[in-house]
């Protein structure tokens, strides 16, 4: 039995673009917690604050642009888990 992959090159940029922003999603989210933590323990300087918060911001504004660019939803990014739920919260990020 002879089996075909049907693969699409249209399908193929979106879902590994799809792919590659969500991992770039989860590290965002990771290093934005941190960053909270070490404001809320007042480990950083206002300058780092500061620098840490527009780099934030900036890589939050392309996200946004290349989830457009590829047709992509902030839900898009968020895998099913199965059992385990989905990747990214669903809340916005923790504290």
């Amino acid at each position: 039995m002879t089996r075909h992959v049907d693969v699409d090159p249209d399908t193929v940029e979106r879902d590994l673009a799809s792919l590659v922003l969500t991992v770039v999603e989860l590290l965002r989210q990771l290093v934005e917690r941190q960053a909270l933590r070490r404001v809320e323990v007042g480990d950083l300087s206002e300058d780092q604050e500061e620098r840490i918060g527009m780099t934030l911001m900036l890589l939050e504004d392309r996200m946004a642009l290349l989830r457009e660019r590829f047709g992509l939803e902030p839900e898009d990014l968020n895998l099913d888990l199965g059992p385990l739920g989905s990747l990214l919260p669903t809340d916005g990020p923790a504290s």
